[in-house]
């Protein structure tokens, strides 16, 4: 449904409904996609197949089964891996370089339904997570019209997945994406990439909420000695503010400090939100 948006709160259509409006296209916005109305609705577009992208809301057999050529999802991660509400926040956060999209018969276990069609893509060296997000759904885009044409054109191979080699991939809330320092550099790298930019990685300072974005890793500390986890080690108006963790520091380069924008590190090194040698927790 449409939701409010901007300074005067006013609802606001989403782009792919208005896309659809320019198309002459009719579009259905229920609050919840259940009930003998939204079924009729939907039997009367009389679909042959119907394809489900990032929709949040689970789907009833009795909906997927409606069109005859049954129903289809894009999924962004290369199933049977990473199932789940957040493939692309965990794909990052737990190192792995290669992801993708999948595009697969839609059954009543989650992601669980037959593999149509697969296309790998990189994850960058220090690609976020909501930079890696729009090149998958590029991509996702393309594999979708290409797998309804290997189904239209009945060349497509459908192989079911491996379940015991499936991975998870829950979905992030506040808690998940506080910054824990007691873990490895590289661990804590890949944490603030995966969380940026919703929710976003964050930590405390002072009492005071930091979310923390742009890490880079540091992992030679010089004549630093076993510093505390989470101690600021250096504020660099040039760099940004560097923090120690278990074994290296990782450079942080962008900021959010509690009701502000986003910011570059200097600026709120600039403004004294930050000195050396305190200690986020």
């Amino acid at each position: 449904p449409d939701r409010p948006a901007g300074r005067g709160r006013r609802l606001q259509p989403s782009a792919l409904k208005q896309v659809a409006l320019e198309l002459g296209l009719p579009v259905l916005t229920p609050e919840r996609p259940r009930g003998e109305e939204f079924l009729t609705s939907i039997g009367e577009l009389a679909p042959d197949m119907s394809a489900v992208v990032a929709y949040g809301h689970i789907l009833k057999p009795e909906v997927l089964d409606l069109p005859p050529l049954g129903s289809i999802n894009v999924h962004a991660s290369l199933l049977p891996k990473l199932r789940g509400a957040a493939p692309i926040n965990w794909a990052i956060a737990r190192g792995h370089t290669i992801t993708g999209v999948t595009i697969m018969r839609m059954v009543a276990a989650m992601d669980a339904g037959a593999i149509i069609h697969q296309v790998e893509e990189p994850i960058l060296e220090h690609e976020a997570a909501s930079e890696l997000s729009l090149r998958l759904s590029e991509s996702g885009a393309k594999a979708l019209l290409e797998a309804l044409t290997l189904l239209s054109g009945g060349g497509a191979t459908e192989v079911e997945q491996n379940h015991e080699a499936a991975t998870f991939a829950p979905k992030i809330d506040r808690g998940v994406a506080r910054v824990d320092w007691t873990r490895p550099a590289t661990d804590v790298v890949q944490h603030m990439r995966a969380m940026d930019a919703v929710p976003g990685a964050w930590s405390v300072l002072e009492g005071q909420n930091v979310k923390l974005f742009r890490p880079r890793l540091q992992p030679d500390l010089g004549d630093v000695s076993a510093p505390e986890p989470g101690t600021v080690l250096a504020v660099d108006p040039a760099e940004g503010v560097l923090v120690a963790t278990r074994d290296g520091g990782v450079l942080v380069v962008e900021v959010q400090p509690a009701g502000r924008k986003r910011m570059q590190a200097r600026d709120w090194i600039n403004g004294r939100g930050v000195e050396r040698g305190q200690c986020f927790e």
